[in-house]
This record gives C-alpha cells, sequence and structure tokens, in this order.
C-alpha cells in the first residue's frame, strides 16, 4: 500500500514554520481505494507572498481543525503504507514536525517520484510536478493545492508503477550474497551514521544521513559511476549507529574517517583538508587574510575548502562584503592601488591611505563572523529518542566532544551534565561542522557557560 501525500505550508521551514492543508491518496497497486483532504488552522499568520502561490489565506483555516485534531487519522490513513511524495523530504519533513510538536514520533518509509520519474521516464526537460505532468499528459486540478497535487502526483505514481510495481526491490538485485535484503527493510528511518563492510568484515565506507533506511537503499541503487558500482558489488554487511542530531551525526562520522581510514572515504577526507583561510599581520601592520594549503600551516584555519577556486572565490566574496583591500589579500596584483579603490569599495590600505587600526577592526570583525559566539557553549539538540537529549561541549574555543543525557539530567550542574560527554578530538573540520550549525541556528538551544 502506498499513501501519496502533498501538503502546503506557510514556509519552508519545518522548525518554524507549519502545515495549511494536507491530502493524502492511498494507492494498492492497482487503484485508488481512499482519499482525505483537510485545511489545517497553522496557528500563526500565512504571508500575502505564500496565499499567492497556493491561494490558502488567514481567513480560510481560521476555523480549520489544528494539526494534533487530524493526527489519528493521518496515522491511521498512513499505517502500513510507503509515504509517496513529490520531492518526498519536504512533506515528509513538515508532518514529522508536526507530530514532534506533541511528542509523537511519526515514522515511514518514502519513496520521491522525483527520482522514480527520472529513472523510468528519462530525458524529460523539467521534473517539477507542472512541466512533468504536463509532458505526458496529467492534468492537474487546482495546481499548489494538496488535493489537485496528490491526485496528479497518485497518477504519475500509478504509471511508473505499471513499471515496475516493486520499485524498491529492483535496484537491490546483484547484491552481495552475504547482504540479505530483509537487513535492508529493517534499517531506521532516522538520523545517525552507517557503515559499510566488505565480505572480510572490513569497514569500507561510514556515511551519515537524516534517513539512515533511504541513504543506503540509494548507495544499493547507485550505478551511474564505477565508483559506486565498485563499491556496491563489496557491500556484505551493513551497521549503523543513531545520533538523533544531524550535528553529531556529523561529528561522529568526520572522527570515524579519520580513525579507519575506510577506502571509499579517502577522496572525500582529502577533499575537506585541502585549503584554508588564514589571517597573517604584513610589515605595516595589517592584517591580511590568504587562502593556502591547510596541511602548510600550523594555524587554524578560519574556514575549509575542497579547492583553491573555491576559497579565493569566498575570500573575494568576504574582501567585498567588509570593504577589504584585494592586494592586502593576495588578490590584485600591481604597483599601486587595487583595482576595488578605484570603484570606492577600498579606502586605501594599500596604498597606505587607510590607518592599519581602522582597517584592522573589519578584518576583526570578518574574524568574529567565523568564531565561535562563545568561548564555553552546551549545544543542546535531539536525542536518540524522546527520553534524552544529545550535547555537544566547546570548552575554551575548543571542540571536546559530544555525549548523550535523560531529560532529568540537564537540570542538573554543570559537571553532572559534562560527565556525560566522550571526548574527541579538535579537528577543521569539526570546527568548520560547528560554524556552520551554529550560523544557520540548526541547534534546538545554545548555552553558554
Amino acid at each position: 500500500m502506498f499513501a501519496i501525500i502533498d501538503v502546503e505550508t506557510t514556509g519552508i521551514n519545518p522548525k518554524t514554520d507549519r502545515l495549511t492543508e494536507i491530502a493524502i491518496v492511498v494507492f494498492d497497486g492497482e487503484k485508488i481505494v481512499k482519499e482525505f483532504s483537510s485545511l489545517i488552522n497553522p496557528e500563526q499568520k500565512i504571508s500575502y507572498r505564500i496565499t499567492q502561490i497556493t491561494g490558502i489565506n488567514n481567513q480560510m483555516v481560521a476555523s480549520a481543525p489544528k494539526f494534533y485534531e487530524i493526527a489519528k487519522e493521518i496515522v491511521e490513513l498512513t499505517e502500513n503504507c510507503t509515504f509517496v511524495g513529490h520531492n518526498v523530504a519536504f512533506d515528509y519533513r513538515f508532518i514529522r514536525a508536526e507530530f514532534e510538536n506533541f511528542g509523537y514520533k511519526y515514522e515511514r518509509k518514502t519513496l520521491d517520484t522525483i527520482k522514480l520519474a527520472r529513472k523510468f521516464i528519462p530525458g524529460l526537460r523539467s521534473y517539477s510536478l507542472g512541466n512533468l505532468c504536463a509532458d505526458i499528459g496529467i492534468e492537474i486540478k487546482n495546481r499548489h493545492r494538496a488535493l489537485g497535487d496528490a491526485l496528479a502526483t497518485a497518477e504519475l505514481f500509478k504509471r511508473i508503477y505499471q513499471f515496475e510495481p516493486n520499485l524498491e526491490s529492483v535496484s537491490l538485485a546483484g547484491l552481495h550474497s552475504n547482504l540479505k535484503k530483509e537487513k535492508i527493510d529493517t534499517l531506521p528511518q532516522k538520523t545517525g551514521v552507517y557503515y559499510f563492510y566488505n565480505d572480510l568484515g572490513e569497514l569500507i565506507y561510514v556515511g551519515k544521513s537524516t534517513n539512515i533506511h533511504s541513504r543506503i537503499i540509494s548507495h544499493l541503487n547507485n550505478t551511474t559511476t564505477k565508483k559506486a558500482l565498485e563499491m556496491k558489488n563489496r557491500i556484505a554487511d551493513v551497521d549503523y549507529e543513531l545520533c538523533g542530531s544531524e550535528l553529531v551525526a556529523l561529528l561522529l562520522e568526520s572522527d570515524e574517517i579519520k580513525k579507519n581510514l575506510p577506502l571509499y572515504n579517502r577522496a572525500q577526507r582529502r577533499s575537506l583538508h585541502s585549503w584554508g583561510l588564514y589571517t597573517y599581520q604584513d610589515s605595516n601592520a595589517y592584517l591580511c587574510l590568504a587562502i593556502e594549503k591547510a596541511s602548510s600551516s600550523d594555524k587554524s584555519p578560519l574556514s575549509l575548502y575542497s579547492s583553491k577556486t573555491q576559497g579565493q572565490e569566498h575570500l573575494a566574496e568576504l574582501t567585498q562584503n567588509y570593504q577589504l583591500c584585494q592586494k592586502l589579500n593576495g588578490l590584485y596584483s600591481s604597483s599601486g592601488a587595487c583595482f576595488h579603490y578605484g570603484i570606492h569599495q577600498c579606502k586605501g590600505a594599500c596604498i597606505g591611505l587607510e590607518p592599519a587600526i581602522s582597517y584592522n577592526e573589519r578584518v576583526l570583525g570578518l574574524i568574529d563572523y567565523f568564531s565561535y559566539p562563545e568561548k564555553n557553549l552546551l549545544l543542546i539538540d535531539a536525542g536518540r529518542h524522546a527520553e534524552e537529549k544529545s550535547i555537544v561541549l566547546i570548552e575554551n574555543g575548543h571542540y571536546k566532544g559530544f555525549g548523550f543525557v535523560d531529560l532529568a539530567v540537564l537540570n542538573d550542574d554543570l559537571e553532572t551534565i559534562k560527565s556525560g560527554i566522550n571526548h574527541y578530538l579538535n579537528t577543521k573540520d569539526t570546527q568548520n561542522i560547528i560554524r556552520s550549525f551554529l550560523k544557520s541556528n540548526k541547534v534546538e538551544q545554545i548555552i553558554p557557560f
């Protein structure tokens, strides 16, 4: 059974935005057996921009049921069904977030009709729902309303299903004889780190995902490159470790790759360490920035890049945003002023017109942008189950490690909380990972101490 689902929302972020409409179309492999749709009171305002897209306004949802009032029906309709959507991650994450708001863990296997369409209907100009349906003759009634989009997606899925009624197992053909489909089917749809082993029990790949089951399926389906096919053929066993938090999963993945040096992670590891953004002071006391090989400096970089070109492009952007000098940052060569000085984007540090003290203030502002907001931090995020939280510890400006604590322990003293931390190395990768999460506010809580 398949539940084809479409939702409309107040925005694109499941942590801050809410559902305004849901439609569920249950398909048994031959025909649609159930339909359900409802407006939902999002308990927040719908912006004019969203109304222009969906046609759903604040007046329409004012008397609609709140999500928790229809949650039971959603659970029952989708029980023992695979959750199907067009860009399924969007719909699935929003529905999971709505359930999490009142403490319920909603989990279903998922299928994405975008990925299926690319495989079974190749060569189209676009795989957006509107363009795809137009190209293959599927009518969409009430575009950008949940039921209209869900019915169109159901018709698309029905046509794909006729090509291959055993969608998930078809691409699992040709697996290593030691790897059983039953084991793949029982993998969790949760956040964590996964491990691939060969028939000698050697670890050959480590990865992380917010949906372990789907990510491993995608590896086993991937025959697009020689390396991907070679790795697929060598996978004799899989294992995983739940993390709850995507931040913790990234940190654990980074540590496991460095510690174990898996065969198929080596290129990935090299790319993470290639080039760094560094600061130094020149003979005239100006603070300068430079892109250098990460291995060539003992200093900690402000940021890391997979290539010199990527680093220089970012440095050029930073130089412009902070009104810094192209010459001082190694982006322009001349005996006189830099190009930006001629268009009034540099204040003349390159020709001695701007004093080092005022110039350096802007460089220090840029450095602050890359720093942790405080030297000592606890980063609180989701745990592996509802009764715990994950904790990442930053102490004296350095990453110390992570751990998991019961909810009750969060009210204890700092030393008790810190006792639950497992210590890991503070590396250039971990710095980049943590900074990225802090800048995008991707953790539940940040506690300075």
